[in-house]
């Protein structure tokens, strides 16, 4: 597939990203739920559009930028599911011209602002804190709910929409059976929510984001709305977690290599930490920055035996490898490397895919 390449290239395979968008549709009961997926993973009019060819209609950004570049890419409901930065007002205040917007707010400090000067008409959802703890106001905190509740009907502009929340810690469960319990618990403090104000609030609706329990459950029937982003591309994390397998990755970092030590067993690749990221899981008590394949003529494949990315510098990645792949390896080849946290090699490197139609290996 690839030859004299001099510098990393993000590959993206179509057929994939295709196939896992209309499997979580599939999964979306219509009836109850519907699927607003988070779109900072791909960030990409291309992709956007083949999410809205399978028939999606409401999507999540994670800031006002991406809101303003789908909105000109013709997506016309938006949430932006990052704490308002009240700051962004006056942009927001012009998307919300000619597009519905969302807006997450966490705390009352940001909302009694937003009380004062909001002048167009917004969505609001509170935030809620479900065992995550890194935004949100705790579920168990009714006073401060009634509080910020009140506060939303103190400005005409602003719609109270519901209650969002994001299950990052099913990324450390550990296992299938922890993450469908962390899924059920924050269902239920949302539900309880919910039914709190649902005699003065009947529209509300309760949000949840979150790709490994939306990738590991067969259906998704209990929130309003689901709003997982990662699943369009996957990548070696959640491979470890459950939610995925090797040949659902669909994003391959193509890295030239500059040199090889066979003595050391080790393969050196022009991909570092500025097209990786240098997030990581722990493999074996080591450091894992992602893991090795090799091209056919229309897609990639593991080859035998271990081959993982160990070492990142800048621009370097030293990739481990068994003695016989190092044997076959050499200076000028290219080899892939399926990264450990798609959405962060996919910002590292601009978001510039060289879209494929492959075939699965």
């Amino acid at each position: 597939m690839l030859t004299n390449l001099t510098k990393p290239l993000l590959i993206l395979d179509k057929s994939r990203c295709i196939a896992h968008i209309k499997q979580m549709l599939a999964k979306v009961d219509k009836n109850t739920s519907k699927l607003r997926p988070h779109f900072k993973t791909h960030n990409h009019a291309v992709v956007g559009s083949w999410f809205a060819e399978a028939g999606v209609k409401q999507i999540t950004v994670s800031n006002p930028f991406m809101a303003e570049y789908f909105v000109a890419h013709k997506w016309k409901d938006i949430t932006i599911a990052f704490p308002f930065n009240i700051s962004w007002l006056p942009m927001v205040g012009k998307l919300a011209v000619t597009a519905s917007i969302n807006i997450m707010v966490d705390n009352e400090d940001t909302l009694q602002q937003l009380s004062l000067k909001a002048m167009a008409n917004l969505g609001v959802f509170i935030k809620v804190d479900t065992g995550y703890h890194r935004t949100g106001v705790d579920y168990r905190d009714v006073k401060t709910m009634d509080s910020m509740v009140a506060q939303l009907s103190q400005n005409k502009h602003l719609l109270f929409k519901g209650f969002l929340t994001h299950a990052g810690h099913t990324y450390t469960a550990g296992s299938q059976g922890k993450i469908k319990t962390i899924y059920n618990q924050a269902f239920s403090a949302l539900c309880d929510l919910k039914e709190r104000y649902a005699d003065t609030y009947s529209d509300i609706s309760i949000s949840y984001g979150d790709t490994p329990s939306c990738s590991i459950l067969p259906v998704l029937d209990k929130f309003d709305e689901y709003r997982p982003g990662n699943f369009v591309f996957y990548d070696v994390m959640q491979k470890y977690i459950g939610a995925c397998t090797d040949k659902d990755i669909a994003l391959v970092l193509a890295c030239p290599v500059v040199s090889v030590n066979r003595q050391r067993n080790e393969i050196v690749v022009h991909g570092g930490a500025i097209h990786l990221s240098k997030d990581f899981i722990v493999k074996n008590n080591t450091p894992l920055y992602g893991e090795m394949v090799l091209f056919t003529e229309d897609s990639w494949y593991k080859p035998e035996g271990e081959a993982c990315v160990r070492s990142l510098s800048q621009e370097h990645g030293i990739i481990k490898a068994d003695s016989v792949l190092c044997q076959k390896i050499k200076p000028g080849d290219v080899v892939g490397v399926l990264p450990v946290h798609s959405c962060l090699t996919a910002f590292q490197m601009g978001y510039d895919y060289k879209i494929i139609n492959g075939t699965t290996p």
